[in-house]
């Protein structure tokens, strides 16, 4: 898939491989991005996938718009034919109790179904990491099973414990710090999002494979869970 390239601002532009969250654009996507980061291009200052995009943020004393995307292009002809390389698979233990599941009652609600089912039907899948963005390590994830689909809080929270487990739409993330926002909390992990012992300084990247896993009260504690 050839992407179409657009201007986003005199120091940045965007290479556009559709407008759906789909794996399918997503693994062009990641492409794109593993044949520019092996590149190594002299004032390519940052490279940023997106769920069907990607930015490359540019030194304009090296490069404009036409210079930039003429570069790309030669780095992705025939880069795009190679195999996305091979994701991580990461487990995320999550507990679920009601004191951390803020929003799960009024989830369960809204669908008409039990908390038992809204678990249940969070753990079944595995997500894809399809972008990082909004804080350091918050990691969109999809698709939730369209049962689960629901709207953002109509007020967000002023603040999200660390570690929140939380939907909107049709996406998932955990939040990697403490922080405003208001997608709707179902759990809470003690795994670390956001660290420097981390490749990059997130656990996840795009491409990875995402499963969440229920664990006790218990097991929350004994993660290192803070309540």
């Amino acid at each position: 898939m050839k992407p179409t390239y657009h201007v986003a601002s005199e120091s940045a532009l965007i290479l556009s491989f559709g407008s759906t969250i789909d794996p399918s654009v997503s693994s062009w996507v990641q492409r794109a991005y593993g044949a520019l980061k092996e590149a190594r291009i002299e004032g390519f200052d940052e490279i940023i996938p997106s769920y069907a995009s990607l930015m490359v943020c540019y030194d304009v004393l090296r490069f404009d718009f036409k210079g930039a995307s003429e570069t790309i292009e030669r780095i992705l002809l025939g880069a795009l034919d190679r195999a996305v390389q091979a994701s991580k698979t990461i487990t995320i233990p999550v507990y679920y109790g009601e004191e951390v599941g803020l929003d799960l009652a009024l989830l369960a609600e809204e669908k008409g179904l039990s908390v038992e089912e809204i678990i249940a039907l969070h753990v079944k899948e595995t997500y894809r990491v399809y972008a990082i963005g909004f804080a350091p390590g918050f990691a969109y994830l999809g698709e939730l099973d369209v049962r689960l689909a629901t709207s953002r809080l109509a007020s967000p929270r002023k603040v999200v414990p660390k570690g929140s487990v939380a939907i909107a739409d049709r996406q998932c993330a955990v939040y990697p710090s403490q922080s405003p926002g208001g997608w709707k909390i179902l759990g809470r992990t003690p795994m670390a999002m956001f660290d420097a012992s981390y490749e990059g300084l997130s656990l996840l990247h795009v491409g990875d494979r995402v499963r969440y896993e229920r664990i006790s009260k218990e097991e929350f504690l004994r993660l290192g869970g803070v309540l």
